[in-house]
């Protein structure tokens, strides 16, 4: 199946440098400048960057994410994390699985922040939170060697502070919007750890456009909600399709920018033709997008 939601990681001037970490951490991994910025055209805080790489495409065992080589205006945080779900029938054992996940574990928290300390919990054998150099969360879990498979990597929404408790809410109208979707597991975990609520975190497993993501609604306090930093963009077929979805999530006029929106849970989207990459090739285009807030395929 296509992919067709790709998660987008904001990158200050290093995404280049990124994507070659990434291929280095994960087997089955790849990474390539896939566009540069022009020289002419750019706004003003963009003129450094004139000629360098604009996107940077990485691949995990065939899960796309692009990395956004830009400045310091945003940042990823754990509200939009990757899951990584290791299977131990891959490997043959699960002693394999658990030393692969160890060694992933250590290279990504390299320079990087623990979130939740690798170890045995109620809900997994052996999993841990780590933010690694570049600010992006990676959450790696080992799974049972009886659950239904899944992909290696899967994107978690973290769903706390203004929007805590509004994951359903997210998932039904995402849902509605990028078929064939739909939640596809749901559990509710007690808090285990400090610090300690009777609330219970509500976990779902869902999916939009055929693809596999997850969400859970924070019963604690957190300091941290969604950035533009760790965005979603989804590759559409035309303009009617821009046009819809772009009238269903985009909440916040400001944030509107060069097929860039922001929803009513603060997640931010790019709105984008699934062929931008060739649109891009038209004279002025990059210019021409510059302008635009919604993408409108004639004008670029």
């Amino acid at each position: 199946m296509t992919q067709r939601i790709v998660p987008n990681i904001w990158c200050d001037g290093d995404a280049e440098e990124a994507g070659v970490f990434y291929a280095s951490v994960f087997e089955r991994a790849s990474s390539r400048v896939v566009a540069r910025y022009p020289q002419d055209g750019l706004l003003e805080f963009q003129r450094p960057l004139a000629g360098q790489p604009l996107t940077v495409e990485v691949s995990i065992d065939g899960f796309r994410i692009t990395l956004i080589n830009a400045g310091p205006e945003f940042a990823p945080n754990p509200a939009l994390s990757f899951l990584v779900s290791v299977d131990p029938r891959r490997f043959g054992d699960a002693d394999a699985a658990r030393a692969w996940i160890n060694r992933t574990w250590t290279a990504l928290g390299e320079d990087g922040l623990v979130v939740m300390d690798i170890g045995e919990y109620m809900f997994s054998g052996l999993y841990g939170w780590v933010e690694d150099r570049y600010g992006v969360s990676w959450q790696l879990k080992l799974m049972d060697r009886d659950a239904e498979p899944a992909p290696l990597i899967t994107p978690m929404l973290v769903f706390g502070g203004p929007v805590r408790n509004r994951s359903e809410e997210a998932i039904a109208l995402y849902g509605e919007l990028l078929p064939p979707s739909g939640i596809t597991r749901q559990v509710q975990y007690p808090v285990t750890e400090p610090p300690h609520v009777t609330e219970p975190i509500v976990y779902s497993e869902f999916l939009l456009a055929g693809q596999r993501f997850a969400a859970f609604d924070s019963p604690v306090d957190r300091d941290f909600t969604f950035t533009p930093g760790l965005s979603l963009q989804i590759d559409c077929d035309g303009q009617e399709e821009i046009d819809r979805i772009w009238a269903a999530l985009s909440a916040v006029p400001a944030a509107e920018q060069c097929g860039w929106l922001v929803d009513r849970f603060g997640v931010s989207w790019q709105v984008v033709p699934a062929d931008l990459g060739e649109l891009m090739q038209r004279p002025n285009a990059y210019e021409h997008l510059m302008g635009m807030k919604k993408i409108v395929i004639a004008d670029l």
